[in-house]
């Protein structure tokens, strides 16, 4: 008799005792929804036996989670909306159950409604046991792997339900030696995109952020690298809520310029909203095609009607992305506009904190000539932000397609463009501004560091000490060794003047110099000292901001002089240029520098720095 009205707290008319704790979960649940984060703890929708009851259970967690009200008729307007109202006892059995409210004895129903859905499993478990050992061709052992399944989820569900919410959370919490146990993120896209996160691509209308998520998800289809980055293939579904119509010209035009098909990529037409009964059937449906990339064009399109100023109101579309992110376990990367100021993503800020990356998307140019698309990192949660990328435009021609006016059908796809210069700041960048101020090559970190002050340049002190280390590589021997020495010690600074982009210690196209590698460096191939003082005075004492003073004090050794150079045999006075000196001279075997004074006339055929 489910139709006559129940009195709370009494039984159900028909004797049932466990259909009436059930009930009064349920009414409970709608008339005091501050006792369902407790009954949540304790039960579960499949531990009700009518199949009704989880029906409308997980239709009030629904309600719940969203923000919105749980009041039976509220349950009534859902289940409608769902289709499943009939199936669920129709508006008449609603009214009824919001009579069984539990009050303060939530818990003590909810625990009802678990004891008995436990004691159905054990039965179950004695069924299939007897079912086994009794079955014609039974076979011993059979029934014990029942019996370890059945363990097997009783200990899960003891895990996450222990009839105390605080208990349950207690049990979450781990200690230092457990987070090494915690799965680390995968990458999808290099450093830039990760598996089972959440990503949000922001710019201004118009400036070509769907092309690059396109391009993205083309990349992510094909398994192809995108743009100097590894990509981890997958499928990729492109809720396309936003500029449908477009998408197809777009798609032609990257498979003709790649000459690859846009496998793997899967296309929904039109907005699922996040507010919506529809966005629970695309969440199920997700998870079972397990999609790596999830791509939601745009933010806006999804949840129409949310006040996207409100942080409370954008807030539970947040959630609803991230139950989505949950379920798949993919990157969820939202399209969103950015406000008049172009900077941040429109509306309130609660969505920035739960993202894992950001990225702001913008273009320069009026056509596709001259038009540069920047994709800058905004926010990288555990990883370092690294340099903007710069893509251009290439025009395609789709073949066979025309318009009303005979002109061909075109569109454009992304190419990488190398940036104008190394990143402001970055230590190719230093090394190019030091070549330009003709600072000495010989200049330690405590010099340069102090000049970068006086010159009003804010940079660490690391990546200082890394310009530093650049251009004492550049023409080091160790480039001699490798073949990449240089006759002329300035080609280097004129390749850094007219391409700064690539970094100063790369190879040169100079002619290889095949000197010895144990070759020492001589004086004239040491640049001498500036403001006076010995060759790394200055870097010997970093502490002292006083430069090396010309001459010495009182006790200081006498000035080492400079070596006589050796007369030319054909002309010349003694002390004439080396670097005049004719083919003639004798050399020294090891070095190769030319023989003079006393080692030249005695005959000896190495330098006294190689004297044996």
């Amino acid at each position: 008799m489910e139709n006559v009205r129940h009195l709370p707290h009494q039984a159900d008319h028909d004797g049932d005792d466990q259909l009436d704790a059930e009930r009064f979960v349920l009414g409970t649940a709608m008339d005091q929804p501050r006792n369902i984060l407790t009954m949540r703890g304790i039960v579960q929708g499949a531990d009700f036996r009518r199949p009704a009851h989880e029906t409308i259970w997980n239709t009030i967690l629904t309600l719940h989670d969203r923000g919105d009200s749980t009041h039976y008729m509220a349950v009534v307007a859902e289940l409608d909306r769902n289709k499943t109202l009939q199936g669920a006892g129709g508006i008449t059995y609603l009214t009824l159950l919001s009579d069984y409210i539990g009050g303060g004895d939530a818990d003590h129903w909810a625990s009802k409604v678990r004891t008995a859905a436990d004691l159905r499993a054990e039965e179950s478990l004695g069924r299939r046991i007897v079912q086994a050992a009794t079955a014609p061709d039974a076979e011993p052992g059979v029934s014990v792997t029942f019996i370890d399944d059945y363990l097997q989820r009783q200990k899960e569900r003891a895990a996450g339900r222990s009839g105390d919410p605080a208990d349950a959370l207690l049990a979450e919490l781990l200690d230092a030696s457990s987070l090494d146990n915690m799965p680390v993120l995968e990458p999808l896209i290099g450093d830039l995109f990760h598996l089972d996160t959440l990503a949000r691509i922001i710019g201004p209308s118009g400036h070509m952020k769907s092309f690059v998520v396109i391009d993205i998800a083309a990349h992510v289809g094909t398994g192809k690298p995108w743009h100097g980055h590894h990509v981890r293939q997958g499928t990729v579904v492109y809720l396309v809520a936003e500029g449908a119509r477009g998408i197809r010209k777009r798609v032609r035009a990257w498979e003709k310029h790649h000459g690859l098909k846009m496998d793997h990529v899967l296309f929904m037409p039109r907005p699922v909203q996040t507010r919506g009964p529809e966005w629970d059937v695309f969440i199920e449906a997700m998870r079972r095609l397990e999609p790596a990339l999830i791509i939601i064009d745009t933010q806006a399109r999804v949840s129409v009607g949310v006040e996207e100023n409100s942080n409370t109101e954008l807030g539970l579309v947040i959630e609803r992305l991230d139950d989505l992110r949950r379920a798949t376990e993919a990157c969820v990367l939202v399209i969103h506009h950015t406000g008049h100021m172009g900077e941040h993503g429109r509306g309130a800020s609660a969505a920035k904190g739960a993202l894992q990356s950001e990225f702001h998307v913008s273009k320069k140019g009026d056509n596709a000539s001259n038009i540069t698309v920047t994709m800058k990192v905004g926010k990288q949660k555990d990883d370092e932000e690294g340099a903007d990328l710069q893509f251009g435009l290439k025009v395609v021609t789709l073949d066979g397609e025309r318009k009303p006016d005979g002109r061909p059908v075109t569109s454009v796809v992304l190419e990488s463009k190398t940036p104008a210069g190394p990143v402001e700041n970055s230590p190719e960048w230093l090394v190019v501004v030091l070549d330009r101020a003709k600072v000495s090559l010989s200049w330690g970190s405590p010099r340069v560091i102090k000049w970068c002050a006086d010159q009003g340049i804010q940079m660490r002190k690391d990546k200082i000490e890394a310009a530093v280390r650049i251009r004492k590589r550049r023409n080091s021997f160790d480039e001699v060794q490798n073949g990449t020495g240089d006759d002329n010690p300035g080609a280097h600074s004129v390749t850094v003047e007219a391409n700064p982009d690539i970094t100063p210690s790369g190879l040169s196209d100079c002619t290889r110099n095949d000197l010895p590698p144990n070759l020492p460096p001589t004086s004239n191939t040491t640049p001498p000292p500036e403001n006076g003082g010995t060759p790394g005075e200055f870097e010997q004492n970093p502490r002292s901001n006083i430069p090396p003073q010309t001459g010495g004090g009182r006790g200081d050794a006498p000035t080492k002089p400079p070596s006589p150079h050796s007369p030319s045999r054909e002309g010349g006075g003694e002390g004439e240029d080396e670097k005049n000196t004719t083919p003639t001279t004798r050399r020294c075997t090891v070095c190769g520098d030319p023989l003079h004074g006393y080692r030249l006339d005695r005959g000896y055929d190495t330098c006294l720095t190689h004297a044996a």
